[in-house]
């Protein structure tokens, strides 16, 4: 894959930008839609499907490991054809995994249900790895970093539509504990598993309808022409792990990555077993949680005006040890508004350990980038080790996987941050 820098030509900055721009920014809001939906997916189809601990993790593994194997053949894509092309392939790969979750809640099939989430996720990797370079050319090069920062407020955006709404749709709040289900008949039984397997059938059609309107919108308006330069090509140099920052940043950046969803995505599971909270209500405070994330990014960026990345690294990863140990040892509802907190101490961390760990690496900075992508692939595989505590133990004390995640993100800024 060629690494490329494009500008808009500069007769085409009128009203088709604005309109493209508007388009583009409309997938922020809907990979954030669906990725958001995974924390209720796990409560949900442990429900429906009849899964332990240990198996609704897989819901996790999925959606996350979908990004691992898509980003470097969607890259492929937009660069032999285009981001248009790139973008219209995208929503409709997920658009169809959207549709396969009727066919799955009538089946009440986990594995349909893993491989419509999969597809999901495969277009939204699709949409994520053309937008956010999309965004970037679509203006000066000076004014970049402030058009792509307003395009990803719509991820906040998404999570709230996701959390405050799209919930409370999908989760009944039907709670039935081993013994009540044992005690019911088995045409009674089925007709409760198999309502709640349909309540998802409504939103994720919805979702696919909105994804096909989107495609369809995108193949109908003419996207400005972009200028090209080409660069030479991305190799994938193993020798690039030389580096003590890099290679310790990129192991940082797999285990933030698996703690950020660990977080999220058994939050209402643990508020339910650590605080009695019923899911309904635990959907509010799973909103307030992405609400903390947001603003924590914003309150992040600004403290960095005046903090070393490096520094606040250090000072929030240690916070979330803390806080997380907390929700540990104690739990209960100050566990769960700890867990705000944790939200709002992390929100910094992708994008530091990401600038911090490519810090001078000269020509091999774009081999690196491509190996800090693939280590979202920890959101795949560290959550199974939660399900599996949560399984054999309980969920309040399978919050110490995460905690151990971010005791190695304070490792990695306390260490090896700074190039030696």
């Amino acid at each position: 894959m060629n690494s490329t820098v494009e500008t808009l030509q500069p007769s085409t900055r009128s009203n088709p930008v604005k309109l493209t721009f508007i388009l583009v920014i409309s997938l922020f809001f809907l990979w954030a839609l669906t990725g958001n939906l995974i924390p209720v997916l796990i409560p949900h189809l442990r429900k429906a499907c009849q899964l332990n601990d240990f198996q609704s993790a897989f819901i996790d593994s999925a959606y996350w490991v979908s990004y691992f194997f898509f980003a470097l053949p969607a890259a492929w894509v937009m660069r032999k054809w285009s981001y248009k092309t790139g973008i219209i392939t995208g929503l409709l790969i997920a658009a169809t995994g959207a549709i396969l979750f009727f066919p799955a809640a009538e089946l009440r099939s986990f594995g349909l249900f893993l491989f419509a989430l999969f597809l999901v996720a495969a277009g939204m990797t699709f949409l994520e790895t053309a937008a956010n370079p999309y965004i970037t050319i679509m203006g000066s090069k000076e004014t970049a970093v402030q058009r792509l920062n307003f395009a990803q407020a719509f991820n906040g955006l998404g999570a709230f539509v996701a959390a405050f709404f799209l919930s409370k749709v999908i989760l009944s709040g039907k709670e039935f504990s081993t013994e009540q289900l044992n005690a019911m008949n088995p045409e009674a039984l089925n007709s409760y598993l198999l309502s709640e397997a349909r309540s998802v059938q409504v939103p994720y059609l919805a979702i696919a309808g909105v994804l096909l309107l989107v495609a369809l919108i995108f193949r109908l308006v003419h996207f400005p022409p972009v200028q090209e330069e080409h660069g030479g090509k991305l190799s994938i140099n193993l020798r690039v792990f030389r580096h003590v920052h890099f290679r310790w940043g990129v192991i940082a950046q797999f285990a933030y990555v698996g703690a950020q969803v660990c977080i999220s995505s058994f939050f209402i599971r643990y508020a339910g077993f650590s605080a009695g909270m019923p899911e309904l209500e635990a959907t509010t405070f799973l909103g307030m949680l992405l609400l903390c994330f947001m603003i924590g990014r914003y309150v992040g960026t600004f403290l960095m005006q005046k903090i070393a990345p490096r520094i606040l690294l250090i000072i929030y990863s240690a916070a979330c040890v803390l806080l997380l140990a907390y929700c540990v040892l104690q739990g209960g509802r100050i566990g769960v508004y700890f867990l705000l907190m944790v939200e709002f101490f992390m929100s910094i961390m992708f994008p530091t350990i990401f600038s911090l760990a490519i810090r001078d690496l000269g020509n091999e900075t774009k081999s690196a980038s491509a190996f800090l992508v693939m280590s979202i692939v920890g959101g795949a595989l560290i959550p199974l080790g939660l399900g599996a505590i949560a399984y054999y133990y309980n969920v309040q004390l399978a919050y110490v996987v995460p905690m151990i995640c971010f005791a190695v993100v304070l490792y990695y800024a306390w260490r090896h941050a700074l190039p030696k």
